[in-house]
């Protein structure tokens, strides 16, 4: 599907609060994190768009509103927080949780330099969600997820400056987590992030990679489960 520049007179806003964003910017030079699927490249966008009401992630571009998408934390600890610790329990060796193996084959870990400066709608404090009409909920109650997805065109429609939206992980709290929007971010030159390929981590099955990962997780008692044989 293609993707459009968003039309403020279109589907959205369909709310008649007044929304007032508050905003945070992500200075150019900025290192940030994701971890992904291996054969997607590193500043690659997603354009799988989620269900309206049903299947889906919390701040993804959606039929009514189809805009690619992708996900960043400010660390690459709290990147593999986010994507490998969801639901994972204390169980494991020494009382850490012990993540699949499974999970972390196939995917890397890339630092991302930020080009350009981002203009991101802040969703960190009570203040911030209160200025966007929202609770604690939209970022918490992960049943709130086709909500959040709706607010998220709100944010878009009222705020059309806004490149995307920064809240407070629940994986690692205290750090940053984002979504970027990519039909409000600058295209030329290369697209609005940089791969830092000496500071990524290209293979997170393999042997090394495998062992820095587990470095990066240890503060957090999680780790990736060693195949039997290595």
């Amino acid at each position: 599907m293609s993707e459009r520049t968003f039309d403020p007179t279109g589907f959205f806003p369909r709310t008649g609060r007044l929304l007032c964003p508050n905003f945070h910017t992500i200075a150019a030079g900025t290192e940030l994190w994701r971890v992904h699927h291996s054969k997607y490249a590193p500043n690659q966008f997603n354009d799988r768009l989620s269900d309206i009401h049903f299947d889906g992630g919390r701040f993804e571009g959606t039929v009514l509103d189809p805009y690619h998408y992708l996900y960043l934390a400010g660390s690459p600890v709290t990147a593999m927080a986010e994507s490998l610790l969801r639901s994972v329990p204390y169980s494991g060796r020494d009382g850490k949780r012990e993540i699949l193996y499974a999970a972390a084959h196939g995917r890397s870990l890339s630092c991302l330099r930020v080009r350009h400066d981002l203009a991101l709608v802040a969703l960190r404090t009570g203040a911030d969600l209160a200025a966007v009409r929202q609770e604690a909920s939209l970022l918490e109650d992960e049943r709130n997820y086709a909500v959040a997805r709706r607010w998220s065109s709100e944010i878009r429609a009222q705020a059309p400056n806004a490149q995307g939206l920064l809240w407070d992980s629940r994986r690692n709290r205290g750090e940053d987590v984002m979504v970027l929007y990519r039909d409000r971010v600058e295209q030329g030159d290369g697209g609005p992030l940089e791969v830092v390929a000496e500071r990524s981590i290209a293979d997170l099955g393999s042997r090394e990679g495998l062992k820095q990962a587990n470095e990066l997780l240890e503060p957090l008692w999680a780790e990736i489960s060693v195949p039997v044989g290595w």
